[in-house]
C-alpha cells in the first residue's frame, strides 16, 4: 500500500468547549487524538479554543461594522486561519443532548462569510473539507454530529465518509475523557483512551479527511461548471431551463 503525501495540506481544529484556557478541556483531549496523527503525517495544524477570543453574535463578517454598539469582534482574524486551511475540525461538548453554545456561534460566523467567491466564482469553502469531534457524558454524538455537518456542507465544505468521531461516558455525573481522577480515585488509563471504538473511529475520520482534502487540493478544487455564482450572475446558465408552469 502506497504511503500518500499529506504535507501540503493545513488543518485548523476549532475547539468549541465553554471553558477558556487555561481550563482543562475534555474536548479538546480527544481532538488532541485527532490532530496528533496530521501531524505525525506531516499536515500543518493549529488548535483554536473560540472561547478565548472576543467573538461578537451576528451573522455579518465583521459585526463593528454592522452594529455601532459592538466595539470588538475578533471574528475576522479567526477567519483568516479558517479560509487558510484545507480541513476544519469542529469540536463540541454535548449539554442537554445539543452542541455547545459556542459551537453554535461559530456555524453562525461560518454562514456569514459563505456568501463570498473564491477565484473561480464559487462559494468561498467549496473545496475544502470539514468533520467534527464530540464528547460529553450523555446521549448526543450522531444528533450533535449531524447539526454541524449539515451545517458545514451547506455553506460548501465536503464532508468525507466517517467524518465524526466521539466519546460519551456513563450517563449521568461521572469522569470526562482524559480524566485520571474522580471523586478522589486515580484512574488508570485516562478515561476514553483505551476505548477500541473512539479510537478507530478518530482514526478514520482523521484519514478521510486528509484524503479528501489532499484529492481535492490535486484537482484544483472543484469544476467550475455548473456551480459558479459569478458566472450565474453574469448570465451563464449551462443547461438550466426554467420550467413551464402547466
Amino acid at each position: 500500500m502506497n504511503t500518500p503525501d499529506f504535507s501540503d495540506l493545513k488543518a485548523v481544529y476549532v475547539n468549541c468547549t465553554l471553558k477558556k484556557s487555561p481550563a482543562e478541556s475534555h474536548t479538546a483531549g480527544l481532538m488532541e487524538v485527532s490532530r496528533r496523527i496530521m501531524e505525525a503525517e506531516g499536515v500543518k495544524t493549529e488548535l483554536i479554543r473560540l472561547v478565548d477570543y472576543d467573538i461578537a453574535p451576528g451573522v455579518q463578517p465583521d459585526m463593528t461594522k454592522e452594529d455601532e454598539s459592538i466595539k470588538s469582534d475578533d471574528w475576522p482574524e479567526v477567519y483568516k486561519k479558517v479560509k487558510a486551511a484545507d480541513i476544519l475540525v469542529i469540536g463540541s461538548p454535548i449539554w442537554l443532548g445539543e452542541r455547545s453554545s459556542v459551537a453554535t456561534q461559530l456555524v453562525e460566523r461560518l454562514y456569514a462569510m459563505s456568501s463570498k467567491q473564491n477565484e473561480k466564482g464559487q462559494y468561498v469553502y467549496y473545496g475544502k473539507v470539514g468533520g467534527c469531534v464530540i464528547t460529553g457524558n450523555e446521549d448526543g454524538i450522531k444528533h450533535c454530529a449531524m447539526g454541524l455537518l449539515y451545517a458545514m456542507q451547506h455553506i460548501g465544505y465536503s464532508i468525507p465518509p466517517q467524518a465524526d468521531c466521539g466519546w460519551i461516558g456513563t450517563v449521568g455525573p461521572g469522569p470526562s475523557y482524559g480524566d485520571t481522577e474522580w471523586k478522589g480515585e486515580k484512574i488508570a488509563p485516562p478515561v476514553g483512551y483505551d476505548s477500541e471504538f473512539t479510537n478507530r473511529n478518530t482514526t478514520f475520520m482523521t484519514y478521510n479527511l486528509m484524503h479528501l482534502a489532499k484529492m481535492l487540493k490535486e484537482q484544483g478544487g472543484y469544476p467550475a461548471y455548473g456551480n459558479s455564482r459569478k458566472a450565474w450572475d453574469d448570465g451563464t446558465r449551462w443547461d438550466f431551463e426554467n420550467p413551464e408552469y402547466r
